[in-house]
């Protein structure tokens, strides 16, 4: 068994590009489950269904989940409420590592570390998974959590420090972005468009509607 737990933000991602329907074609391919918490779906369908200018995005969401293509943790038998408990755990560690002007600063949402704190069950449970999530600061935890204290203070244009260190707990995370999850749709052949540009107009999107991948990285994937 493998699982693809998707974040709120890669989900925004696919539908404001019109990609959504390359994760039922996704899913069939690597016979795994795509998972999403309800912390996601909150995010996602349930808040901004009832605001106009993000309903449709919404809708198209919510047609995924009643198809059976995005399911819930309950799927694989995962309480709920075990899945709030580490969120809310995940919450105040990751919230408690950056201050400015002697104030905590929140760098973290409840539906990434549910994310996370779904990860951890999937785990235990011998299923396989990785983690897809554009914006950068929760993969920076696990990945290069030296450079939270530079990035926050370019980002909220202030002085920010680092004063705790514990960041180990996120090592053991594996994280993919939208623009990797089109690049192997695309490579798949599960893109309904064809040209030679297809690929480079694919990264490009992605990147503009928020996943943190840079023009090197993009210029990478192009020539593989």
């Amino acid at each position: 068994m493998k699982a693809l737990v998707l974040d709120s933000g890669i989900l925004i991602n696919l539908s404001m590009n019109g990609l959504l329907y390359i994760l039922e074609s996704l899913k069939s391919q690597f016979q795994g489950k795509i998972l999403i918490t309800n912390q996601v779906k909150y995010e996602t369908v349930d808040r901004p269904i009832n605001i106009s200018r993000f309903e449709l995005g919404a809708l198209r969401i919510k047609n995924l989940i009643e198809k059976g293509i995005l399911e819930m943790p309950d799927s694989l038998g995962i309480d709920e409420k075990i899945i709030n408990e580490k969120t809310k755990e995940l919450m105040d560690l990751s919230n408690h590592f950056l201050q400015a002007n002697g104030h905590w600063i929140n760098i973290v949402s409840d539906a990434e570390m549910s994310c996370l704190a779904l990860s951890d069950e999937l785990t235990e449970k011998g299923v396989e998974n990785i983690i897809g999530i554009d914006e950068r600061t929760t993969r920076i935890l696990g990945e290069k959590p030296g450079n939270l204290e530079r990035i926050m203070s370019e980002k909220l244009h202030q002085r920010v420090s680092l004063v705790a260190s514990n960041f180990s707990i996120f090592k053991k995370y594996k994280f993919v972005r939208s623009s990797e999850i089109v690049y192997v749709a695309y490579k798949k052949n599960l893109i309904n468009l064809e040209g030679n540009k297809i690929l480079e107009a694919l990264l490009f999107a992605t990147k503009f509607k928020g996943s943190s991948i840079s023009f090197e990285e993009i210029n990478k994937l192009k020539k593989l």
